[in-house]
């Protein structure tokens, strides 16, 4: 064991009395450890000592110092931790001295799954109350209609247009989480090794997206709901408000979303010397084979939307993949908005074969649709930004 000293903010749980013991995984440097980040070691830290014959021991040596108070998120505390305060919090290392990073991040990335997961649950309750009430608010009549009676909101093509838009957005959004899910199941279940590496490249590569995505999904589509509720939106009453408040702090959680575009480019496109990419962008090429051969007037404009966000994906990494060896600056600046087309290309990749099972219900289609023609559109626009837009954020703070 270790006498852990120092101070930890933004501790979701960090004190409760929920549960007999919390405990905390803290990351600290040895006295002897080499400097940055090859010398954090990575301990366990309980509230209560536990004895060894598992009976709870005396109080450890960390306590809360302060409860922060959020935007938001009013049922988690949120709490600074002090450790070591009267001598030094007794803690146990897990795994190897100065290689905490990595072990830490074994947990971080289930956890950016898990938020992902998160910002999904948050779209979806504010999709199921945006159309409830949509059906609800009688406001205005609809085109051609000959009563004098007012009309729910939802019969209102701008609304319908926003709820789905709401829709759209969060089934893609779970779609990413799902798949990135599944290939996490096959990364320790897989029948053999080479489908258990690949599956894990896959895990790799999609975590940022599903991360990144579905939490940007979930203040978007919040927000949205607040807009479908006009001024009822902005009356706590509603319930609306809520959604917006408890999705916003998600793309910040466990690594903002800036640091998940940056992983993106810098660690996960580069895996395999590019294979790992190649062979998902290929995967997306195939659905997009599907659709166009489905020669479905249900499908619209699906399979043309989706090849032109296809190629913008492939001609932004293949410039993010010479940008980041030759200027890697450019690269930077440009990571968030080449995420973002990477997400919307896979989002509408899960939505296409939804759309393409035997049996799929309309709706299903219709959603697709929507998002091939609606927001899949931006996918060239993005591409320029990827590629043309990063010399002005470079000269932002020159005179």
């Amino acid at each position: 064991t270790y006498k852990i000293s120092g101070t930890k903010i933004f501790i979701s749980y960090g004190e409760h009395e929920l549960t007999g013991n919390i405990i905390h995984l803290v990351l600290a440097r040895l006295p002897d450890a080499p400097p940055g980040t090859r010398g954090i070691s990575l301990f366990v830290v309980p509230k209560f000592v536990v004895n060894d014959d598992g009976s709870m021991g005396a109080r450890n040596d960390v306590v809360c110092a302060g409860i922060e108070h959020k935007l938001g998120i009013m049922a988690s505390p949120t709490c600074v931790m002090k450790f070591g305060e009267q001598g030094g919090a007794t803690g146990y290392l897990v795994g190897q001295e100065n290689q905490g990073l990595a072990t830490m991040f074994v947990m971080m990335n289930a956890a950016r799954l898990a938020v992902g997961v998160q910002g999904v649950a948050i779209a979806e309750r504010a999709t199921q109350r945006a159309v409830a009430f949509a059906h609800e608010r009688r406001q205005g009549r609809a085109l051609g209609s000959v009563s004098k009676a007012m009309d729910p909101i939802a019969v209102h093509p701008d609304v319908r247009r926003m709820l789905i838009d709401m829709q759209a957005m969060t089934a893609a959004a779970r779609g990413i989480c799902y798949a990135t899910a599944a290939a996490a199941d096959l990364a320790k279940h897989g029948a053999d090794e080479t489908e258990r590496k690949s599956a894990a490249m896959r895990v790799a590569l999609l975590t940022p997206i599903a991360k990144a995505f579905a939490t940007d999904t979930a203040v978007g589509v919040a927000s949205m709901g607040i807009q479908v509720h006009g001024g009822m939106g902005f009356v706590e009453e509603a319930g609306a408000a809520q959604h917006l408040r408890d999705a916003r702090i998600l793309p910040i959680y466990e690594g903002t979303n800036g640091i998940q575009a940056i992983d993106l480019i810098m660690r996960k496109l580069p895996l395999e010397g590019g294979a790992t990419v190649a062979g998902y962008l290929g995967e997306l090429g195939r659905t997009i084979a599907a659709v166009e051969a489905e020669n479905d007037p249900a499908f619209g404009q699906m399979g043309r939307r989706m090849r032109e966000t296809l190629g913008a994906l492939e001609k932004s990494t293949r410039w993010m993949a010479q940008a980041i060896g030759q200027n890697p600056e450019a690269a930077l600046a440009s990571a968030t908005v080449y995420a973002r087309l990477f997400g919307i290309a896979a989002g509408g990749h899960y939505l296409a074969k939804g759309a393409l099972m035997a049996g799929a219900d309309a709706r299903r289609v219709r959603v697709a649709r929507y998002f091939a023609e609606h927001v899949s559109t931006a996918g060239p626009g993005l591409a320029a930004t990827v590629m043309e837009g990063a010399d002005v954020v470079r000269d932002v703070l020159r005179t």
